[in-house]
């Protein structure tokens, strides 16, 4: 008889992050920039390019090339399947707000610093957002 012992959870994250950027033009620019990673990385998913089970420990030429273009030098092979995850992504002014039921954010968050963003990260869980973000069009 095997039995099966792993720890789980069906508790989601349901994290939220929100990129303040210094204008409306950075927060677009980052806004496509995920947009596109996202698009590029589904399209591996629907080609079997790539295996979400086991990512890549190098990056594929395409990934390569859209990096240097996106100018994006710090997201590691491992992160890249974080493109692939459920998320809501919207982008009001100069504010990007992220949403996910998923943990591991990094590749993200990496986007929004590398084009100048002030981050806030936090579970909806256990904070609302204040006032001040809720009055923001982009909730």
């Amino acid at each position: 008889m095997k039995i099966w012992c792993q720890n789980g959870s069906e508790h989601s994250a349901n994290l939220v992050m929100i990129g303040h950027f210094k204008d409306v033009a950075e927060a677009a620019k980052a806004c496509r920039m995920i947009e596109e990673l996202r698009e590029h990385m589904m399209q591996g998913q629907e080609l079997g390019a790539s295996d979400i089970y086991e990512p890549p420990d190098r990056y594929n030429t395409a990934i390569l090339d859209l990096l240097e273009r996106l100018g994006i030098y710090n997201i590691t092979p491992q992160e890249l399947e974080q493109f692939t995850y459920d998320v809501r992504l919207r982008n009001v002014e100069d504010t990007l707000v992220l949403r996910t039921e998923e943990s591991e954010i990094s590749a993200f968050l990496k986007v929004m610093i590398e084009k100048g963003a002030r981050v806030e990260v936090f579970s909806a869980h256990d904070h609302s957002i204040n006032a001040e973000q809720q009055n923001h069009p982009s909730n």
